[in-house]
């Protein structure tokens, strides 16, 4: 196998940093490496040996960016993970489900032989019927209701078509856990920072978590030639919120579900969230993923067990702050 020829959407990203460092730290097994994001990379986050290149996924002319760089293998992380404020839903399509279209026609028209996609977990949907342990067999049910869910759901919708149109175009698609590291900052581990954590009476919906290396060490298992597939990427095991907050030294705010959907009906009103009642199923019916084919099929096996990854971050949060 020829030493692969790599661009990276996303690249200045949270994950994005972590791939492309993880790329350049392969040295001769990757022939090139082009990242590429919507903003212009400071210098002291640049690696050097890496052409850095500012570019939309939205945009045309990416197939000729391909070709001038003669790329034979694409990692897509481009996507709007935490929304800024003022960011509309129809941005968020825009960049998650246009751009994905965008590149992956680009990637055809360019003659790209792989793409790895990042996707999350949070494409099955939070569903009280989901089984205990999600495997990539399962149907996604992202809701309609969650922006993030449903994007990613029709994301894997489009990347399924062009399986069945385009099949030398190899796809590796990765449904991510929730993402810890002692740098993370999301949506999540905003829950986690709180002086008590909220927890719904008589939910025990684990978290699966995921070393942020562990994903920049899929993602370059992938690039250099791990089996095309589907595969939920998550560390073994799960951590339920009670078990979370005893990690972290903190007690739990548990309450009855019919008040948490008041509260979250009066924020929304207010408009202090963007979600009403219909978000307490975000805490309530969280996918679990099973990992199991990550390690048989793919051959990645994480450095830490979902335990291990969530003490990077929280580590962090134990630190007393200045």
């Amino acid at each position: 196998m020829t030493a692969p020829r790599v661009l990276v959407t996303g690249a200045d990203g949270y994950v994005g940093r972590k791939t492309v460092a993880a790329l350049a730290r392969a040295d001769a097994r990757i022939g090139a490496i082009v990242a590429l994001d919507v903003r212009d990379v400071a210098a002291e986050r640049r690696v050097p040996g890496v052409a850095y290149l500012k570019g939309d996924v939205r945009e045309a002319g990416l197939d000729r960016v391909l070709r001038e760089h003669a790329i034979d293998t694409v990692v897509h992380l481009a996507s709007i993970v935490t929304p800024g404020r003022g960011t509309s839903k129809d941005f968020e399509y825009q960049v998650d489900v246009l751009g994905t279209r965008n590149v992956l026609e680009a990637s055809v028209v360019a003659g790209v032989g792989r793409i790895v996609v990042s996707s999350s977990g949070a494409a099955y949907g939070y569903h009280p019927d989901n089984p205990a342990w999600l495997r990539e067999d399962h149907p996604l049910r992202g809701n309609d209701i969650f922006t993030y869910a449903r994007n990613k759901r029709l994301v894997e919708e489009m990347l399924a078509e062009y399986r069945r149109r385009y099949p030398a175009l190899s796809q590796i698609v990765l449904r991510i856990g929730t993402i810890v590291g002692r740098e993370a900052r999301n949506q999540i581990t905003e829950l986690f920072e709180r002086p008590k954590l909220l927890a719904v009476a008589g939910s025990d919906s684990p978290f699966v978590f995921v070393w942020d290396e562990d994903v920049a060490g899929a993602i370059l298992h992938g690039v250099l030639g791990g089996r095309p597939g589907i595969y939920n990427l998550a560390g073994d095991g799960a951590l339920t919120i009670r078990e979370i907050a005893a990690r972290l030294g903190k007690s739990v705010d548990e309450k009855p579900a019919w008040l948490i959907k008041a509260a979250l009906w009066i924020a929304k009103a207010l408009g202090r969230s963007d979600h009403g009642p219909e978000g307490i199923l975000f805490l309530q019916y969280r996918p679990v993923l099973d990992n199991a084919r990550l390690k048989s099929d793919f051959g990645y096996r994480p450095v830490k067990t979902s335990a291990e990854a969530f003490e990077t971050l929280a580590a962090r949060i134990r630190t007393p702050k200045n």
